[in-house]
């Protein structure tokens, strides 16, 4: 399915596109694998033999689901908002607590990956209790590596916020009224 925006608009506008594909594939990856994962769950307790990593494995990936669908979110700008209250606000006004809001998003993802980071080390050796050769440094790395994603999602935002909207020739015959109302 290709949308008009992706033949044309600038190439941040395409490389948000692309990114925000990528992180689709990888939240319906995720999805299927939750999905197929809790059906054998089923499949398996019901015929009385259950698996001992269910519980463990669907709860792991419910969270990764949920932090790669927050990145995904980030890129398609879906987060819960309240962008009214900065629609009141006057033009010159509005474009500086935009980047300013947009700012402090962009710091709170850098601490929540830079702890996420410090937070590996002490994991280090610790492994899921129902799969013991699955280190924790694996499944405690959805943090910093969503973090990341943020990140790249909301500088892209953050950089359009603050880069002036390109201006577009009229089409030809179109009067300059046009473009008043």
């Amino acid at each position: 399915m290709q949308t008009t925006s992706t033949l044309g608009g600038s190439a941040m506008q395409r490389l948000r596109e692309r990114y925000g594909l990528l992180l689709e594939w990888v939240v319906m990856f995720l999805v299927v694998a939750l999905a197929v994962e809790v059906t054998l769950g089923i499949i398996f307790r019901m015929s009385g033999h259950s698996l001992v990593w269910y519980d463990e494995v669907a709860s792991v990936l419910l969270a990764w689901l949920t932090f790669y669908g927050s990145a995904l979110a980030s890129v398609k700008r879906a987060h819960i908002g309240c962008p009214e209250v900065v629609d009141q606000l006057p033009p010159a006004l509005k474009q500086a607590v935009a980047v300013f809001g947009q700012v402090l998003v962009i710091l709170f993802f850098a601490l929540l990956g830079w702890v996420g980071l410090t937070i590996m080390p002490i994991l280090q050796g610790d492994a899921m209790v129902s799969l013991p050769w699955v280190p924790m440094n694996f499944v405690q790395s959805v943090i910093p590596i969503t973090s990341v994603l943020i990140l790249v999602a909301e500088i892209m935002f953050l950089i359009d916020l603050i880069t002036p909207p390109q201006q577009t020739a009229a089409p030809a015959g179109a009067s300059l009224s046009d473009g008043l109302h």
